[in-house]
């Protein structure tokens, strides 16, 4: 019987975007991008994921390219990869700001073991956007522009599926971002997906305008995911 690290791992060795994108916008798939994102997602998941237990899901917008985008692990740059959970990446040095505020949160809900063994986190959108702007090409969301949205639309409601299908809960569902949420809940009225869904602040956001508040907004990730 396929583990979820099993389902996970061919999730994302099949994923590939092939639709029409508005004029400057791209995306980046690590998986193809570099062999070793491909080898070091393998060992994460197998690290943490290797068994056929069912988990929350918490959902994000779409990986930055400085993540998940390197790293093909959520809320993951090469720093927290290594430090915390153990696995080098030699072809990349990244420095995502919401992953700081990620693990802050894994370390008090009782660590990485603990919380991916509850958790399992991803996006409709499981792949980076990159929107080309005057000054290079910069993280984009989902939904910032209404082109991208329908652009991409059809293919997260069949990734929000794909992510149910490895063996996560659906009558509570995470979502990360009020404006993530507002979109979600659109498509979970299309395709009904979920039976509740719980909003918290984005990590982003947390790290960007609340830094203050930080432990605030964590005490409420873990009293929401452990409840």
């Amino acid at each position: 019987m396929k583990t979820f690290a099993d389902k996970v791992i061919e999730f994302n060795r099949n994923l590939q975007f092939s639709g029409d994108l508005p004029d400057g916008f791209e995306v980046m798939n690590p998986y193809l991008d570099n062999p070793e994102t491909m080898m070091v997602m393998k060992e994460f998941y197998h690290k943490y994921y290797n068994d056929l237990s069912r988990r929350k899901f918490l959902i994000g917008i779409n990986p930055s390219r400085h993540g998940a985008g390197v790293t093909g692990v959520p809320f993951t740059d090469t720093k927290r990869l290594e430090s915390v959970c153990g696995i080098r990446m030699n072809s990349a040095r990244t420095h995502e700001v919401s992953s700081v505020v990620v693990y802050d949160m894994i370390a008090e809900y009782g660590g990485p073991e603990e919380f991916y063994h509850d958790v399992y986190i991803n996006s409709p959108f499981p792949l980076a956007i990159v929107r080309k702007t005057k000054n290079g090409w910069l993280n984009a969301n989902y939904y910032d522009d209404k082109r991208l949205f329908e652009a991409v639309k059809d293919f997260m409601i069949d990734s929000l599926k794909k992510h149910i299908s490895l063996g996560v809960d659906t009558s509570e569902v995470f979502i990360l971002g009020k404006k993530n949420a507002e979109f979600i809940s659109a498509l979970n009225k299309e395709a009904q997906l979920f039976e509740k869904m719980t909003v918290l602040e984005h990590p982003r956001y947390i790290q960007q305008y609340k830094s203050k508040e930080k432990q605030l907004y964590i005490d409420k990730y873990i009293l929401a995911l452990k409840k």
